[in-house]
């Protein structure tokens, strides 16, 4: 581990950035330009303490996961991701398969959508990025381990997961995700992460081994969803999916149409911000 490398580094990554960039309010005038430290803490999940502590070359070997929070609030390319954990000793993640580092690009995108709600995600479905309206919306994912974070996995393996959806708009949305999967895998032969997330799901849930069985194929395109959600209510949103194909990742927005009571019942959303409303939370099948 190059300490006084990864220190530069990051001091560099956060003095480039301004708020704007990462989707927060500018505050009061600033001394130096960039991100305060306690604002890349809060973007990557940890404390500032621990942050101060690597910019001061005397911070622990920070974990692989830890590297990847650090690129995503820092915004940092790819190219840059792999730097940034050559010099904290660990091997860049490999890129023949799905990426789960979000591009800037993305990023930009999804920091600039504040009125509604947008995730990033994998297309096999892991969420890799959240705003305000999407935590408020389907909980905070992102505060999960990264096992609990697949959309796919949820849906069929745990049972609260589908209280997002009204009744029934369940079997549809089941068939969805399996077609999708199915479209994923066939892409991608030669990747093992969607063939060992079909592997699991036909052995844990007998709905989805019939599902898969039926060899439906679908990509995700627009569509309309309706959101059962336990504070303001049904919410029928429609749902615009822009490709990153390079990347194998999806922005999914959920957009409300003017002056109908959906687009009301966001608006109180947004008000009420992210409430862990549901005894075991229910944050699950939004992609």
């Amino acid at each position: 581990m190059n300490r006084a490398e990864l220190a530069d580094f990051l001091r560099r990554g956060r003095a480039r950035l301004a708020p704007s960039d990462v989707g927060l309010a500018p505050g009061a005038r600033r001394r130096t330009p960039g991100l305060r430290r306690e604002e890349v803490a809060g973007l990557a999940g940890m404390s500032v303490d621990y942050f101060t502590r690597l910019e001061q070359c005397r911070g622990p070997r920070p974990s692989r996961q830890m590297l990847t929070a650090l690129a995503r609030a820092l915004r940092l390319s790819a190219d840059e991701r792999d730097h940034l954990f050559h010099l904290a000793g660990e091997e860049p993640p490999r890129r023949e398969t799905a990426s789960t580092h979000v591009s800037p690009g993305l990023m930009l995108i999804l920091d600039r959508l504040d009125d509604t709600p947008a995730q990033v995600v994998t297309d096999c479905g892991e969420v890799l990025a959240q705003n305000a309206m999407a935590r408020a919306l389907t909980l905070d994912v992102m505060s999960r381990p990264r096992r609990e974070r697949n959309l796919v996995r949820r849906y069929f393996l745990d049972p609260a997961a589908r209280t997002l959806f009204p009744e029934e708009d369940r079997p549809d949305h089941a068939r969805a995700q399996v077609a999708n999967l199915r479209a994923v895998t066939a892409a991608r032969p030669d990747d093992p992460e969607p063939a060992a997330l079909v592997a699991e799901l036909r052995a844990g849930s007998e709905e989805f081994a019939r599902l898969w069985d039926a060899h439906e194929v679908a990509l995700r395109h627009k569509a309309t969803k309706r959101f059962l959600h336990p504070l303001v209510g049904l919410l029928d949103l429609d749902c615009e999916v822009l490709l990153s194909y390079e990347h194998h990742q999806l922005l999914v927005v959920h957009t409300a149409r003017p002056g109908t009571d959906t687009y009301e019942r966001l608006r109180l959303l947004r008000v009420l911000g992210l409430q862990d409303f549901t005894p075991g939370g229910v944050g699950a099948g939004g992609g």
